[in-house]
């Protein structure tokens, strides 16, 4: 319908409006309180659902003023949206700073340095690659899962940094579980139940806090990546190819390779480590069973020492570096001269060479298991299968002939020890079998000198109708080196609290433990401390028939031996009767306690075969 465009006179009303309906005009007064009847032709009306213009804005209750009135600080509200994006990005800076440091980290401390972080690991740019191809929910959850995976990752070379530094190799996934219990107990006799507790609850702590920690890491790099995906993409890209480039080339800075896959060598590594593990469990399964004395008949073994007293003897950590370190080897060598002349005029000659053994830094029992079984027991499983089993042990021999009395003295053990019978001990003394009064030092459970005094008290002195084969271990030179016993008058040895003073007198582990220097001084006079009296113990109550055979079962730890240092461990043979010497003239080994540089290295587990054809053995072999 048309709209009609003549304007109504004064006196005749608007169509739309009746005469009877005209609103009278608003006085001054009421203005105010009346509202327009339409908004003014610069302002458009309000939209449906929407209130119309109402003047001035009501104060805001929740405003910055304290709900007392008043519009919010601009200025304010800037600088805390500034706040915001500087935790925000800094945040992504510490999540990226993390990630990166977890794919670069090495597995040992040698190899902690600043280089090894100034790298462009593949694995970030292969990660972001996919994050970015990912919707929201699927990549959230990869994010996390590699972050997890990366904080485990991050664990594990943290616990190769441990393993490497004590013993000389890293953590084994399958078998090494059960040696964490061990350090428990170790720092427990160390430093104390206290210090124990605190450190393993931050330990704990600490590798939660690290899964964690990297987990919401890489979720919020995936989600900052997913917010700028056209600039990440274009930067994936680019870092991709420069990697590329770099790999190719061969490019270097600060001496490493500028292109990095570290995180996926070190995945693999452990997976190799299983791997290898699962497999050499079950060669060497069958390789025990496999004996070229085990079906030797009694009377052909060890003919040639009939009649003689025999002592193998362990003494802790006793290794090459005590000989060759130029901190520690001049208290030691001089040690050896010493008590070689010593010996020389108590009628006893001693020959020295040199042996590797399967272990280094920590699991004596692997050494002493090696020695003695002829197989090379390197790690728990083997361990486990071959004491398990029945095959012939050097000292088993000498029981198994029914020529000998055999006795181990273990002041190390304070548990059952199932092992005596795989060894061939008719009778074992452990730490609290051999009357022993006095304080601990550190982990050693009494000092050597005590404990060869009570072997002598409760075993050796006593008469008896055959000969006797004893297997000793000595304790003193374990670390943490601090306290270390002092020699006193054997005499005066009693039931051990005359060491009271000694103790409270010595170092505390926590003086030394952390200084390298101070340890390997430490270490020094503990290794002189247990040879000399070993030496003393035999120039004492040793006889025309006693032979001893003491050796190191492993080097020590690498903060002391040296991260590059060997495997090898001093071994000396002494007699008074020149025939048991003869017996090993083809080895061509050192006259005196302290072998030459020079002289023959062996494998450990070749020793047990040697000896036992050095005198007369016959060999009957047993085949799987």
């Amino acid at each position: 319908m048309p709209v009609s465009t003549k304007e109504p006179t004064a006196d005749e009303p608007t169509p739309t409006q009746p005469e009877a309906e005209k609103a009278p005009a608003p006085s001054e007064t009421e203005h105010e309180d009346v509202p327009a009847a339409a908004p003014p032709p610069d302002e458009p009306a309000a939209a449906d659902g929407e209130n119309p213009p109402q003047g001035p804005p009501a104060p805001d209750d929740e405003s910055d003023t304290g709900g007392t009135g008043g519009s919010k600080n601009p200025a304010e509200g800037e600088a805390e949206a500034g706040r915001r994006r500087t935790l925000r990005w800094t945040l992504t800076t510490l999540s990226a700073a993390l990630v990166l440091a977890t794919l670069l980290l090495p597995n040992s401390l040698a190899a902690l340095r600043p280089n090894r972080f100034t790298r462009i690991p593949a694995e970030a740019i292969v990660g972001a690659a996919i994050l970015l191809s990912l919707p929201r929910r699927p990549r959230t959850i990869a994010a996390a899962l590699a972050g997890t995976t990366l904080g485990a990752l991050t664990i594990l070379n943290f616990l190769d940094m441990g393993f490497q530094e004590y013993l000389g190799r890293g953590f084994n996934l399958v078998l090494d579980w059960s040696l964490l219990d061990d350090a428990q107990s170790y720092m427990k006799d160390s430093m104390g139940e206290a210090t124990t507790l605190t450190a393993t609850i931050a330990a704990v702590l600490l590798a939660v806090l690290l899964l964690v920690a990297t987990a919401l890491a890489t979720v919020r790099l995936g989600n900052v990546l997913a917010d700028h995906k056209e600039r990440a993409a274009k930067a994936t890209l680019i870092a991709g190819t420069v990697w590329i480039t770099c790999s190719a080339l061969g490019l270097q800075l600060a001496g490493l390779p500028i292109a990095s896959d570290r995180a996926v060598s070190a995945l693999t590594m452990q997976a190799r480590r299983v791997q290898n593990t699962l497999r050499d469990e079950a060669a060497f399964a069958k390789e025990a069973k496999e004996d070229s004395f085990g079906a030797t008949p009694a009377a052909q073994l060890l003919p040639d020492l009939r009649g003689k007293d025999v002592i193998f003897t362990f003494i802790e950590s006793y290794g090459r570096s005590a000989i060759e370190d130029p901190i520690m080897a001049p208290g030691v060598t001089s040690a050896l001269e010493t008590n070689t002349e010593s010996l020389d005029k108590a009628g006893y000659k001693a020959k020295s060479g040199w042996l590797t053994s399967a272990t280094y830094g920590g699991s004596s029992w692997l050494g002493h298991s090696t020695f003695l079984s002829g197989l090379w027991i390197d790690n728990q499983q083997r361990y486990r299968t071959v004491t398990s089993g029945d095959h012939l042990t050097l000292t088993k021999a000498f029981q198994k002939t029914g020529a000998w009395d055999t006795v181990g003295i273990m002041p190390g053990i304070q548990k059952g020890w199932p092992e005596a019978s795989f060894y061939g001990l008719d009778k074992v003394y452990d730490a609290f079998q051999l009357g022993y009064q006095g304080p601990k030092f550190s982990w050693s459970t009494m000092p050597d000198q005590y404990a060869l005094e009570a072997f002598q008290r409760q075993v050796h002195s006593k008469k008896r109708d055959k000969p006797l084969m004893s297997e000793i271990i000595l304790t003193s030179s374990h670390q943490p080196w601090a306290p270390i016993p002092e020699l006193v008058d054997w005499d005066d040895l009693g039931d051990g609290e005359i060491f009271d003073p000694v103790q409270k007198a010595g170092k505390k582990p926590q003086d030394i433990i952390t200084d390298t220097t101070k340890s390997r001084e430490e270490y020094g006079k503990s290794i002189v401390y247990s040879v000399t009296s070993l030496t003393q113990w035999l120039e004492r109550y040793g006889t025309d028939d006693t032979v001893l055979v003491f050796l190191g079962d492993h080097q020590p730890i690498a903060r002391v031996s040296g991260n590059k240092a060997s495997r090898d461990v001093p071994i000396s043979i002494v007699a008074k009767d020149p025939k048991v010497l003869d017996n090993i003239t083809t080895w061509n080994w050192t006259d005196g306690l302290q072998p030459a540089p020079d002289a023959p290295v062996w494998k450990m587990d070749t020793f047990r075969d040697r000896f036992l054809t050095a005198y007369g053995s016959t060999p009957h072999p047993t085949k799987n």
